[in-house]
């Protein structure tokens, strides 16, 4: 009986890949025929579109089988009506950019292709492909610079840590610039070759772990990124107190990394390309994990990145771009009427460069809702609407806000999102890092308090006969707790009580030796000579001081009374009473009658 079990159970399996695979066959049996009954009705102008990927890589595989599954879908969608279709014509550049370079010159020249797509493994090369792209009159659509942002909701001073390449070192005034508008400031620099051994990266590491700032943002490609990662919790760079913060060019591929490398990042914070939720993009997933898994089954997948998604699109964009060139051409529509069929490249009245630079121009202006959300070019780059905010937390990253470029740092992309939860610094700490670390070699501020003070509620300075304690309190001492509170870096300080070898304070003030004296100091111009003194920040009003014996003389109050003085406020009293008696005498009997009586009641 268990061994029928076994047996009707293999079967099973048997069956179920049969007709999985029979599905598959069946859909581009399907497919095959939509496009032959399409091709009845008239010919079909074929252009032929050049693609360059690292097929041996996971983001390559990705990136082509999205594109492959947009061509099948856009012509699904849109046979009957277009008498075009784009020919994918695929080379593998095995990672390298010169091999990249080398294949995508041969689909100029011996396929004659109109458009080339180049992968995200060739970002190195960015100069040459858009060199390429002018001499060749053509578009060449690259995954290779995804969108990034370097702004971050507090304004402090940070470490910059960037890849050594032509990409790493290009963007640096660009990264300065805004990091100048948030008000921040880089204080160094950090560069690492892709090629650096461990050893040159901890000794670059442990250059960074000397100096004061702990805030690190770092903008490299996902190899370098997990390497150097290990190396910063090997060195205890992860623990509590240190920020580190990712761009979208590693998380947007933080899967792609192992899983020790994603460990080691516990507690950074990155920006990750934010794609909306759609049921589009719901489903389209669904039929990519299955036909992804069919082409690739040794490869384990874990998501659909940004990357497959942009490929997707732009690949519409492309074949949009296509059929309106096709329709815009008064030859090619000679042709049809002809039943001549041409390829885009023959057109008898325009160019190859007249036709590129016509196909260009459809794609930058191409605008449609796609799985991305809406696609939309700028200055040929695609409009990143808002960059995901996400935490790594254990083997994944949670998302704990959004950045948009209107309104910048927000918890919520939309009302109806649920609330998001806090970020979980490294240390698994939920206290946000103030970017600055007590060294164990850093130096303490010595903080001079007078031990006896007149008004406690100044300073106030008591010891524990136990524990031989110092607690210093007051509103001198809470000043001063407030504005290092406010500063945007730690400042370590203890406070130290003054007094002479007879426990008096009062004579000692001129040969004080300490960073900062608190309480009530007289400002005389000597002493404002050596130091700098605060503004007074208590109401201490106006006053005169004298010598005064107030048995011997009663009216020692009027000396300040000069006789100008004297003169001066009498002479205001009878022009003031002056005045009251021209408004009041005709309408105020009191002052009216003999010249006596006014004048009396004047004064």
């Amino acid at each position: 009986m268990k061994k029928n079990t076994q047996v009707s159970f293999l079967i099973l399996l048997v069956l179920l890949s049969f007709l999985t695979l029979l599905n598959a066959e069946l859909d581009e049996f399907a497919y095959q025929n939509q496009s032959s009954s399409s091709n009845l009705g008239g010919a079909m102008n074929e252009v032929k579109v050049g693609m360059t990927l690292d097929m041996g890589s996971w983001v390559g595989k990705v990136v082509h089988s999205s594109i492959t599954m947009a061509i099948s879908d856009f012509y699904a969608v849109n046979t009957p009506q277009y008498k075009t279709r784009v020919i994918l014509h695929t080379r593998d550049s095995n990672g390298e950019p010169l091999l990249a370079l080398s294949a995508a010159l041969d689909l100029i020249e011996n396929i004659k292709v109109q458009a080339i797509i180049i992968g995200p493994e060739t970002s190195l090369e960015d100069k040459l492909w858009a060199l390429l792209g002018d001499k060749a009159k053509m578009p060449i659509t690259s995954f290779a610079t995804s969108p990034y942002s370097t702004h971050y909701p507090y304004s402090r001073n940070v470490i910059l840590v960037h890849e050594d390449t032509d990409c790493g070192r290009e963007i640096l005034p660009l990264l300065v610039n805004t990091f100048e508008e948030t008000s921040m400031h880089i204080s160094y620099m950090s560069s690492i070759s892709s090629s650096a051994t461990n050893d040159q990266i901890l000794e670059e590491l442990h250059k960074l772990k000397t100096m004061q700032t702990t805030v690190y943002i770092v903008h490299m490609s996902p190899p370098i990124t997990s390497r150097l990662f290990l190396n910063v919790k090997r060195l205890g760079m992860m623990d509590e107190g240190h920020a580190w913060i990712v761009t979208a060019k590693t998380m947007n591929l933080l899967h792609t990394m192992d899983s020790f490398s994603i460990e080691s990042m516990q507690g950074g914070l990155g920006f990750k390309s934010y794609i909306p939720v759609s049921s589009e993009l719901h489903n389209f997933t669904v039929r990519w994990r299955r036909e992804f898994h069919i082409q690739n089954s040794s490869f384990e997948v874990a998501e659909l990145n940004a990357f497959g998604i942009w490929a997707y699109d732009a690949t519409w964009a492309l074949a949009r771009a296509v059929e309106k060139v096709k329709n815009s051409s008064p030859s090619t529509r000679d042709s049809h009427q002809r039943g001549m069929g041409p390829n885009l490249m023959d057109l008898p009245n325009i160019e190859a460069s007249q036709s590129g630079s016509m196909l260009l121009k459809e794609i930058l202006q191409s605008r449609f809702a796609g799985l991305s959300g809406e696609f939309q070019l700028l200055n040929g780059r695609l409009i990143s609407k808002a960059l995901e905010v996400v935490n790594v937390i254990d083997k994944d990253e949670r998302r704990v806000g959004f950045w948009t470029p209107t309104d910048g740092i927000k918890k919520q992309m939309y009302p109806s999102n649920n609330s998001l939860e806090a970020i979980l610094w490294p240390g698994n700490s939920t206290t946000t890092p103030k970017g600055w670390l007590v060294r164990k070699s850093g130096k303490k501020l010595r903080i001079g308090v007078p031990p006896k003070s007149r008004y406690k509620e100044l300073v106030n300075v008591e010891r524990n006969p136990q524990t031989n304690a110092t607690t210093v309190t007051g509103f001198c001492v809470d000043v001063f707790n407030a504005a290092i509170e406010a500063l945007k870096y730690e400042l370590p300080y203890e406070f130290i009580p003054f007094e002479d070898a007879n426990g008096e304070t009062a004579g000692i003030y001129n040969d004080l030796k300490y960073d900062v004296v608190l309480g009530d100091v007289t400002i005389t111009t000597n002493r404002s000579l050596y130091v700098d003194f605060t503004l007074t920040y208590t109401d201490i009003g106006i006053g005169r001081v004298a010598r005064v014996d107030m048995k011997k003389n009663m009216w020692i109050f009027l000396k300040p009374l000069d006789s100008d003085l004297w003169l001066t406020s009498a002479g205001f009293f009878i022009l003031t009473g002056f005045v009251v008696w021209i408004i009041e005498n005709p309408i105020n009997e009191e002052f009216q009658g003999s010249r006596a009586q006014q004048i009396w009641t004047v004064f």
